[in-house]
């Protein structure tokens, strides 16, 4: 029987943002328990929120708006990989050396650096850029973090954006994978379709694979 998990916060109010962006807030214009013919709604919001596919205009110059990425960088195989003791420190090749084949296409990171989505920690993990050099050799094209960002929160320079837009690899952050073994799965994890965007929310999951 195919297993899915949900590696999507719950998006509320309550979800934390990096300090500065725009929180999520939801306004009720009507309801169908107040009297209403429908019950309707609007959102005001960072693109940057809960699980987020990165848009490469995001972190460099000429890069891509997110209705222009290929779809199928997001929908495909995967392996998730959990990291331990990487809170306050950079992921390297060395926590993940033979444990992704070459041939992968897609590597979720658990690090378990960022463990409440609702209360925001700047001390998780990041990624060293010569790992995501390391993992463009290997073929991967997509890397998936449950923080969120690729980067130190304090960083201003980016280093590691910087190598994901040198080698082209995709970025999601900010999945929750506390209940995912490692382990092969298929990501499915799709971008909206937001002209000219630099990020966007996605519903991500990882559906077990047989065998």
């Amino acid at each position: 029987m195919t297993r899915i998990h949900d590696i999507s916060p719950v998006i509320s109010a309550r979800l934390a943002v990096f300090p500065g962006d725009t929180p999520f807030e939801r306004r009720e214009l009507m309801h169908v328990d107040r009297g209403d013919h429908i019950s309707l709604s609007s959102v005001t919001s960072t693109v940057h929120l809960g699980s987020h596919a990165d848009a490469p205009v995001h972190y460099g110059k000429g890069g891509g708006t997110i209705d222009r990425q290929p779809l199928e960088l997001y929908v495909g195989p995967c392996i998730v990989v959990r990291v331990g003791g990487a809170r306050g420190r950079a992921v390297t090749v060395q926590d993940v050396a033979g444990r992704v084949p070459f041939g992968t296409e897609r590597l979720v990171l658990a690090t378990g650096s960022f463990p409440d989505p609702e209360c925001w920690n700047a001390d998780f993990a990041s990624i060293d850029p010569a790992l995501v050099e390391w993992l463009d050799t290997r073929g991967v094209r997509l890397v998936a973090i449950d923080t969120p960002s690729v980067d130190r929160s304090d960083s201003k320079d980016l280093p590691a954006h910087a190598a994901f837009f040198r080698t082209g690899i995709a970025i999601i952050e900010g999945v929750v994978l506390d209940a995912v073994p490692e382990g092969r799965y298929e990501l499915i994890a799709l971008p909206l379709r937001i002209e000219g965007a630099d990020a966007s929310p996605v519903r991500a999951i990882l559906k077990s694979v047989p065998g």
